[in-house]
């Protein structure tokens, strides 16, 4: 009598689940990242604020930003000067504080700032803060 080995075919899933742990790993960080985008607190607007030896608190007031290239930004939508204040009207009737932070480059022509200044005053505003960045050896 032939005794013949019975045959049994195992089917290897080893790269299905890799494919899928790497799928699920993508979707996670493709979604964490985008809400990090969207509900991040400052714009993607990089300015070089000039230096001071107290910076300015970081708190959650109406905030302008002026770029480098002399563009104005509010919620990181660009405005038009004559635009802004309207813009800023609407936000300070809804707004608790009626402060305007301005975050400007230190490179910026000191005629746009005191433009976006008169504006704020038109607006309402009670005080106009200039954002600062704290000098690295304030101490020395």
């Amino acid at each position: 009598m032939k005794i013949t080995p019975r045959r049994d075919y195992m089917l290897s899933l080893e790269s299905v689940v890799m494919t899928d742990i790497v799928l699920n790993m993508f979707i996670f960080f493709f979604i964490s990242f985008s809400l990090l985008y969207t509900f991040s607190k400052n714009p993607g607007i990089k300015v070089t604020l000039p230096a001071a030896s107290k910076a300015s608190p970081q708190e959650e007031n109406i905030t302008v930003f002026i770029s480098p290239d002399n563009e104005i930004f509010f919620n990181a939508k660009k405005v038009n000067i004559d635009q802004l204040a309207g813009i800023l009207k609407e936000r300070l009737d809804a707004s608790k504080k009626k402060i305007v932070v301005i975050k400007s480059d230190e490179k910026v022509s000191l005629g746009l700032a005191v433009k976006i200044m008169d504006s704020a005053k038109q607006a309402g505003t009670e005080g106009i803060v200039i954002s600062t960045a704290a000098k690295e050896n304030a101490g020395k």
